[in-house]
């Protein structure tokens, strides 16, 4: 099978992407990113991840949630959990591993190829499952910075790991180009096996990809 005749999804761990990107020096264009995986294959779906602190007047994530919802992105959301740890300090957590792990099972078995991007090493196991169902998966995420952003054992997993330094030229955003903003467009038809219940719509500060302090 061509690559170009290959059934392909993306899986984006929102806050792990934008720490990589921003650990680089640059900012992620999204109309460009799909493109870009676009014009290598079939993509079948593309996936973005994040986790929200409700409650909040003012919500700098949410003009991304809806611009991605409503231009090619499948976005997943949830509220974040607060809680007091065991110094008193308050921290929230917001960790959307699960709900990305489930989504690529299910699929497993309508792709050829799974692109994910994010470095932490808790999806090694995810990768090796979804192998093991005999789709190939591509890593997205950089040795090139002090400490690096992926995991040793995620990076040996994957059946190729991209870094995205590679990729900057093509999904990268001009510093002096404002992020698009698109009209609303109508969504198209999904096929049965794609549909999902309909993700969790709360404005607020982007979380984390782990635990972090609110303070």
């Amino acid at each position: 099978m061509t690559p170009q005749n290959e059934k392909t999804a993306l899986f984006i761990d929102g806050a792990n992407l934008y720490a990589t990107a921003k650990s680089l020096g640059f900012d992620i264009d999204y109309k460009r990113l799909l493109r870009e995986f676009q014009s290598r294959g079939n993509l079948l779906r593309a996936f973005y991840y994040t986790a929200v602190i409700e409650d909040q007047e003012y919500s700098s994530i949410r003009p991304l949630i809806d611009w991605l919802d409503y231009n090619g992105y499948s976005v997943v959301t949830k509220a974040t959990k607060e809680f007091v740890d065991q110094t008193g300090r308050r921290k929230v957590k917001g960790n959307m591993d699960i709900e990305l792990a489930v989504d690529a099972m299910e699929l497993a078995g309508h792709i050829d190829h799974m692109v994910l991007f994010s470095g932490d090493g808790d999806f090694r196991s995810l990768v090796e499952a979804v192998q093991r169902r005999g789709v190939r998966v591509t890593v997205v995420s950089t040795v090139q910075t002090q400490p690096p952003m992926v995991a040793d054992e995620l990076r040996r997993q994957a059946d190729v790991f991209l870094d995205i330094v590679e990729l900057q030229s093509k999904i990268g955003r001009d510093p002096n180009e404002r992020p698009p903003r698109e009209p609303r467009e109508p969504r198209q038809h999904t096929p049965q096996f794609l549909q999902r219940g309909t993700p969790q719509r709360a404005g607020a500060t982007a979380a984390a990809d782990d635990d972090f302090d609110d303070e």
